[in-house]
């Protein structure tokens, strides 16, 4: 058998695992390998390949954006986010609901767990539902960050919303001789 010099240097893309070294994402990975290979769930798959993603990539999800997904769905719907689930104050009123995240902010949890709802971690999730059935998966908007805002065109464009990222003034000149 010949060796294959075409692929010899070539990069495998995508993570295979988290770059973090944070102990309970590392054990959520170990548990949700094992249900992605043990069950034939494509739900199992999405949230294991988000749990390697990096922080920039787990984007948070607000309450209000929990709400608008769970508007008009069953009362055992389960609202799932691989991110941080945080509140929302411009919402008045949270009703009772299910929610699985990796994080919750005080504020969000104090506001899901007053209205009588439940604030699950990913590892709950799994004994609850092992294959994802009855739930509706989350993400929150990647692009939200403010490095987005500076990405596009050159600005003052017509028509174009990218913002100006002023530069740094320049250093004056530095005299080695003075005149005097």
């Amino acid at each position: 058998m010949g060796i294959d010099l075409l692929h010899k240097h070539k990069k495998r893309s995508g993570r295979t695992a988290p770059r973090s070294k944070d102990v309970y994402l590392g054990m959520l990975v170990k548990l949700y390998r094992f249900l992605n290979r043990r069950t034939n769930s494509k739900f199992n798959n999405i949230v294991m390949r988000r749990l390697y993603a990096s922080k920039n990539n787990r984007p948070p999800v607000s309450t209000s954006r929990v709400l608008k997904a769970l508007e008009g769905k069953d009362d055992n719907k389960i609202a799932v986010a691989v991110a941080t689930v945080t509140d929302d104050t411009r919402v008045s009123n949270i009703p009772k609901m299910t929610v699985a995240a990796l994080r919750f902010t005080e504020g969000a949890r104090a506001r899901i767990t007053s209205a009588g709802g439940e604030c699950l971690t990913l590892d709950q999730l799994a004994l609850r539902r092992p294959t994802g059935s009855n739930t509706v998966l989350l993400k929150g908007a990647v692009t939200a960050r403010k490095v987005f805002a500076h990405f596009g065109g050159e600005p003052g464009r017509p028509g174009d919303s990218v913002k100006y990222a002023p530069t740094p003034p320049l250093s004056p000149p530095l005299l080695l001789f003075s005149s005097s």
